[in-house]
């Protein structure tokens, strides 16, 4: 590879220091010494104990729950990386938090999801890599670079050994059908859709499935999954339809409120999620299994240091 015209130093705030420990070791470079700490009224205290000075610094950290300290954080420590005068500042969002108010669906709705964007360039942000936003529209909120990466090719691979190609991908609604089709291709297998109504937030109503799931193992594919309402409903309609089996995938377990309840007692046979957000051990139930994106991320962290095409990731 071509030398960079930079030294690279990886950091992380508390969010998920055990991804940001994967990713250092994928890099073969220690994690940055850095302290993230709050004083005693609850503010946000911040330590970068070596020089960043002419570095490519790379700050790893999700903005999932508490989704505002972690947000805080983030701003916190990419202000103190501008004023330590690093070189770049690349801030490595795994999971973009406020992401899912994306436009205004009703009057005096806010988007957060460009608020936050014009919070994280304000504090000094010089480019963004994340993985599977909430709706790609979102890097268009960004007036920096961002590289979106995809969590489908690492699900992909998991599902290619363990079911193989005797099985249907099915999107739980008309939105992800563009995720749901992309890994229907890399699986070689067909693609089902269900078409449901939302009469509220968080509320999802099933509607009509197109597709033919009688017999085969049926893999429902989203972004996130929440309170797992959608997935558990789908999973019950692809039964009644006459699945063989059905597995869950996302990117994001955010797994919040009722989620882990609904997902032991669902018909489900295995939720298959990646380390995007951590999981505590309590919320480690036998039906998950999680994926590493370690070395998705360390990749694209090599190829924006070395100035190559992160592109050729999405190829995978």
């Amino acid at each position: 590879m071509r030398a960079s015209r930079w030294r690279m130093k990886l950091f992380t705030g508390n969010a998920n220091p055990c991804l940001a420990n994967d990713i250092a070791k994928y890099l073969g470079i220690p994690v940055g010494d850095a302290l993230v700490s709050t004083f005693s009224d609850g503010e946000i205290s911040c330590a970068i104990n070596e020089s960043v000075r002419g570095v490519d610094v790379f700050v790893v950290q999700p903005t999932c729950a508490p989704v505002n300290d972690n947000l805080m954080e983030l701003l916190i420590m990419i202000d103190a990386f501008r004023r330590a005068s690093a070189a770049r500042i690349n801030a490595v969002i795994p999971y973009y938090g406020y992401g899912r108010q994306d436009r205004k669906t009703r009057a005096r709705d806010p988007i957060t999801a460009k608020l936050v964007s014009n919070l994280l360039v304000e504090a000094g942000a010089q480019r963004v890599v994340a993985i599977d936003l909430h709706a790609n529209q979102i890097q268009g909120f960004f007036d920096i670079p961002v590289d979106h990466l995809l969590g489908v090719p690492t699900l992909a691979e998991y599902f290619k050994r363990k079911v193989g190609k005797d099985c249907v991908v099915l999107s739980p609604d008309v939105g992800g059908v563009t995720r749901a089709r992309d890994l229907a291709a890399k699986l070689d297998s067909a693609l089902a859709i269900i078409d449901k109504r939302r009469p509220e937030p968080n509320v999802s109503e099933v509607m009509n499935v197109i597709g033919d799931v009688v017999g085969k193992s049926v893999i429902i594919v989203d972004d996130i999954i929440d309170t797992a309402g959608t997935l558990v409903s789908a999973a019950k309609v692809m039964v009644e339809k006459g699945a063989k089996e059905v597995y869950g995938c996302c990117t994001h377990p955010v797994f919040s409120g009722p989620a882990l309840e609904r997902l032991s007692a669902s018909p489900l046979k295995e939720v298959v999620v990646t380390n995007t957000i951590p999981i505590p051990q309590a919320k480690e139930i036998p039906k998950i299994k999680i994926l590493s994106v370690a070395p998705l991320i360390g990749e694209a962290i090599l190829r924006i240091h070395e100035d190559l095409s992160v592109s050729k990731l999405f190829e995978l």
